[in-house]
């Protein structure tokens, strides 16, 4: 950054996802949920640095060059459902004429014909109304723009899905069909490659995260400080992390009580537990010392006595 400051935008993230499988990655903005995917598809900025490894089977997405993943990976080996669609659409472009284009560079779908019936029963999957296909994107509310790109997104059938915010605009009812479209894009063994699809959405909305998911992982901070089984993190025992459990608290169907203070910036991150300027549970321990890697970062994590207690 300007002044060599630097931004720890993701650190330690260890997480998998299986085919047939969906993980959400949940956390209040900022916390580096989109940086994660953009590094996945080798979409980061050019100051940006990265270490580790990012394996999708043989290949290590951190340390493919561009022209392996222009070519193999975006749209082939990995689906993006972009959280700014407005932004990946072509301006000048109708949506059939993107989804035509789409259909024909990753399928082997061939004639005028096929390329039209095919763009139209993308959208359908969608809930893309047919009756804006020859609209262009600036013609499209937010939510017409966000189904768009999640049509484009489906196109290719890719092994894994990165769903960004691929609810945001949209009303409770498409919310509800949007996620089912995906679980089934994960569910559907009809046409895959090495056994299933695997879907890794992130999202603030969490009633579409516990209609889709299969597990959970939250990110605080530029760490995923959870990771845990969707039934259980949502129903009994619920999460064990502190930020965990306030997250589900702040839902108007739970305490609606909002986790106080606000979260660090990632430039400027404090000394041990990132959260404990902001957790009830805190002491010496946390603020002195990094919470300890595993399923749940935290020195002091909620036990199924203290939610019996």
């Amino acid at each position: 950054m300007p002044a060599g400051r630097r931004v720890a935008a993701v650190t330690g993230a260890r997480f998998d996802v299986a085919p047939g499988e969906c993980l959400a990655l949940i956390g209040e903005s900022g916390c580096g949920k989109s940086v994660l995917a953009s590094a996945l598809l080798g979409l980061l900025p050019g100051n940006a640095q990265t270490a580790g490894s990012a394996l999708l089977g043989d290949l290590d997405l951190l340390t493919a060059g561009e022209r392996t993943l222009a070519r193999a990976v975006r749209g082939r080996l990995i689906g993006l459902v972009p959280q700014s669609p407005a932004a990946h659409l072509t301006p000048v472009r109708t949506v059939r004429s993107q989804l035509e284009e789409t259909v024909a560079a990753l399928t082997a779908t061939r004639g005028r014909a096929a390329l039209r019936a095919a763009a139209e029963a993308a959208a359908e999957r969608a809930a893309f109304p047919a009756s804006h296909l020859d609209r262009y994107p600036h013609e499209l509310s937010g939510g017409l723009a966000q189904r768009a790109a999640t049509a484009l997104a489906l196109v290719g059938d890719a092994p894994l899905l990165l769903a960004d915010e691929p609810t945001t605009g949209l009303d409770r009812d498409l919310v509800d069909r949007t996620v089912d479209e995906l679980r089934r894009h994960v569910d559907d063994p009809g046409g895959t490659r090495d056994g299933g699809r695997a879907l890794l959405m992130i999202t603030h909305d969490l009633a579409a995260a516990e209609r889709i998911a299969d597990r959970v992982a939250v990110m605080y901070a530029g760490r995923i400080v959870e990771l845990a089984d969707a039934t259980a993190f949502f129903g009994d025992p619920g999460p064990r992390h502190p930020y965990s459990r306030g997250l589900l608290q702040a839902l108007p169907d739970r305490a609606f009580t909002p986790v106080p203070g606000m979260p660090p910036e990632l430039g400027d991150l404090p000394d041990g537990c990132a959260f404990a300027p902001r957790c009830a549970r805190a002491t010496g321990l946390c603020t002195g010392q990094e919470p300890p890697p595993g399923p749940v970062a935290c020195h002091h994590p909620h036990v199924p006595e203290d939610v019996r207690a």
